[in-house]
Formats: structure tokens, sequence, C-alpha cells
């Protein structure tokens, strides 16, 4: 009777280390094509990687799963970056340096700025890193203006478009190479945040 049961382990643990390994294979091809700014088309990403169309769609069942799959490690840095703030002595430059953070990877990680955009995310995890960005970039915006340093006119809702709108402007600018275009988005940030900030009269 023991015989079946040591079969099954044996041939489970394979099946796993084949399932991550496909798994990698299929977010490696999604991040290239993210990069490249091309499409994300299911069946392609499939040939890309070497594996079945079957296996793609049992991981990510539609492209922008992948691709929010790709964004995961982003935003999950910008986290890091959100709590960092939030425990900077300083609470200006903790929302300066989060805001400088945020346009940077938002001009490096092309997966970022379509998932922001989404109304809807396919996968709930998604969803959860950006409601706790959300909430941080909330709180770190309430500590600059208790501390008399931002304008308290000024709420998140006016922020988050004016960083899109600087992410848009970097993107546009006639930048020669990636280290350009980051350069032209903090030169950008840098008016924005000279605008936000209460100076003392």
């Amino acid at each position: 009777m023991s015989h079946p049961v040591m079969l099954v382990t044996m041939t489970a643990a394979p099946l796993r280390k084949d399932a991550a390994r496909n798994w990698h294979r299929i977010v490696e091809v999604g991040r290239r094509l993210v990069d490249e700014g091309t499409p994300i088309q299911l069946n392609d990403v499939a040939r890309a990687a070497s594996v079945g169309v079957a296996t793609v769609y049992r991981h990510f069942p539609t492209p922008e799963a992948l691709v929010e799959t790709v964004a995961t490690p982003g935003f999950e840095a910008l986290l890091a970056q959100a709590e960092r703030a939030l425990a900077c002595d300083d609470p200006y430059a903790g929302l300066r340096d989060f805001l400088y953070a945020s346009v940077d990877a938002l001009l490096a990680d092309a997966s970022l700025s379509p998932v922001f955009a989404a109304p809807v995310n396919v996968l709930p995890h998604t969803a959860e890193l950006k409601q706790r960005l959300a909430d941080l970039s909330g709180r770190i915006l309430e500590r600059a203006h208790a501390a008399g340093a931002v304008d308290p006119e000024v709420t998140q809702d006016h922020v988050v478009p004016l960083m899109c709108g600087v992410v848009y402007a970097a993107s546009m600018h006639p930048a020669t190479g990636a280290d350009d275009r980051a350069a032209a988005g903090r030169r950008f940030l840098t008016v924005m945040l000279e605008g936000l900030r209460v100076r003392a009269n």
C-alpha cells in the first residue's frame, strides 16, 4: 500500500519545479515585451517562452494578469519607499523623496503606468498593493501638511494627476536615453514641488 504514495510524492516535486520554471519563463517574456512596448498576446508569449498555450493560460488567464505580475516588484519597491518616507524625521523630505522615487519608477518600468491607470485589476494582490500605496501616500502628504511644509489646500486628488502630468511630460521629452528621460522627470517634478511647498513670509 505504501508504493502508490511514494510514487505520488516522488513525481509531485518535479512537477512543481517544472511549473515554477514555466512561470518564470512566462514572466520573463512578459517583462521583455512590456519593456519593448509590444502588446501582450498570450499565444505569442507561449511561443517565446517555449511552453504550451494551455500552460500560459493556466498561470495567466488574461494579458492583464501577466502585466500585473510583471509590475508587482515595482509596486513592492514603491511600498518600501513609502514606508521609509513615513519614518523620515523631516516630513517634507519624506514626501519629496517618495515623489522622486515614484517618478523614477514610473519612467523606468513600463508596466507600472497601465496598472496604475486600470480602474479594475485582475489579480486581488494587485488591488491590495495599489490600495496600500494609496493609503501610505495619503499619510505621507498628511504629515507634510501637519508640519506646515505643504499647502494645506493641496490634496492627494491634486497630487496624483500632477504626478501623471510629470511622467507624461518626461515621456514626451526628446530624451537621448533612459537617463536623460529620468533627469527630465526630476526637473519637472522639482517645478511641481516648488509649487506645493509653503514658504515662510
